[in-house]
C-alpha cells in the first residue's frame, strides 16, 4: 500500500491547485477541521460535500467478553464519531458491479 498524503503534502497541493501560498491553503485546511469538529459536536453531524458526512452515534451500555479470560464484562453506554462516505465517492472509488 501508497503511503498516505501527509497535511504538509495536502497544503502544497492546495497552494499548488489554486496558485496560492502555503500559508493561506494551511489556514484553509485548518479552518475546515476546526469546521466540521465545531459543527459535529454543536449539531451531531456535519456534511463534507463530495466526501461523507460526519455523525455523532450514541451506542448503547452492552455486554461483552474479555477476550484474553472469557470474563463477561459490562461496556458501558458512550458517544462515537463516525463518518458515513457519500455515495458518489463511494462509487468513484469502488464501483459497484451492475
Amino acid at each position: 500500500m501508497a503511503k498516505l498524503m501527509t497535511k504538509g503534502q495536502i497544503v502544497t497541493q492546495l497552494a499548488g491547485k489554486f496558485d496560492t501560498s502555503k500559508k493561506a491553503a494551511a489556514c484553509f485546511v485548518d479552518e475546515y477541521a476546526a469546521l466540521a469538529i465545531a459543527e459535529t459536536k454543536k449539531k451531531g453531524a456535519f456534511v463534507l460535500p463530495g466526501i461523507g458526512k460526519s455523525v455523532l452515534v450514541k451506542r448503547k451500555a452492552r455486554m461483552g467478553r474479555n477476550p484474553a479470560t472469557g470474563e463477561t464484562i459490562k461496556i458501558p453506554a458512550k458517544t462515537v464519531v463516525k463518518i458515513r462516505p457519500a455515495k458518489a465517492f463511494k462509487e468513484a472509488i469502488v464501483p459497484s458491479k451492475k
